[in-house]
């Protein structure tokens, strides 16, 4: 069986390159495209079969890559685990060395893996997200645009947008403050999500309501309703408990004392 492999690059020394150093696509059925401009690193293993015990070696699995994107030394990413799915890197992001990104992801734009970032089956990465060195994420997990994950986190639960997580069971420790000044967010959008959040993760007595009324006292807030940026952080909570869905991170309990 032949491999299907589609570059899309812009000359046949940047084509021949890519297959010397890096092993691109193998002989199982389906296909690996990848588009323009993108820079694979010494060693890196691109749409080779998933690690899914699920899979069924006649099954078509495909992956998708889009353009400008920096994938280094050692990363591995594979194809979906069957053929109605599959495995998206977006445009423009940064993979670190040896990272992992599995089946069925859904890597957005514009997003920085550090090393050894870790993502397991079907993980959804949106936009601008950032993770530190060494990070594992729980499979079906979802990552919010604009988050930020700290190193050596383990993600076990879905971080909302603008959001920050870190720790060995990562829990929600506050907005990712750096990222979206860097991003040109305004001040006064901040600080609008900053009282949202304070709101919703950091009443006196968390226990006194439910989040789900503590998310409808900020929708019906006069003043924050009409930021869009905290409405879309809103949503990102709520999607976060649809079906199929895993919730959000844990959050510490703040009191007055």
């Amino acid at each position: 069986m032949s491999v299907c492999v589609v570059l899309m690059v812009k000359s046949k020394a940047r084509m021949w390159w890519l297959l010397l150093f890096g092993a691109v696509g193998d002989d199982h059925p389906g296909c690996t495209v990848i588009g323009s401009n993108n820079t694979i690193g010494y060693h890196a293993v691109i749409g080779v079969k998933c690690q899914d015990m699920k899979y069924k070696p006649e099954d078509e699995c495909y992956l998708e890559v889009g353009h400008n994107n920096d994938i280094r030394e050692h990363s591995s990413i594979h194809r979906s685990s069957k053929s109605t799915d599959r495995t998206v890197i977006g445009n423009a992001n940064f993979i670190m060395g040896s990272c992992h990104i599995t089946h069925d992801c859904k890597i957005g734009n514009n997003n920085i893996l550090a090393n050894n970032t870790l993502l397991a089956g079907h993980v959804e990465v949106e936009d601008y997200v950032h993770t530190a060195g060494v990070t594992v994420v729980h499979q079906f997990s979802h990552l919010g645009s604009f988050s930020f994950l700290g190193g050596g986190s383990v993600v076990s639960q879905d971080v909302p947008k603008y959001m920050m997580a870190a720790g060995e069971r990562a829990e929600l420790r506050g907005l990712n403050l750096v990222g979206l000044t860097r991003c040109g967010f305004s001040v006064a959008e901040i600080r609008s999500m900053r009282a949202a959040y304070r709101k919703i993760f950091m009443c006196v007595d968390a226990n006194a309501v439910s989040l789900e009324e503590r998310l409808a006292e900020v929708e019906q807030h006069e003043e924050l309703v009409h930021v869009p940026a905290m409405r879309a952080m809103l949503q990102s909570i709520r999607n976060s408990f649809a079906e199929n869905r895993r919730g959000i991170c844990k959050f510490r309990h703040w009191n007055a004392s």
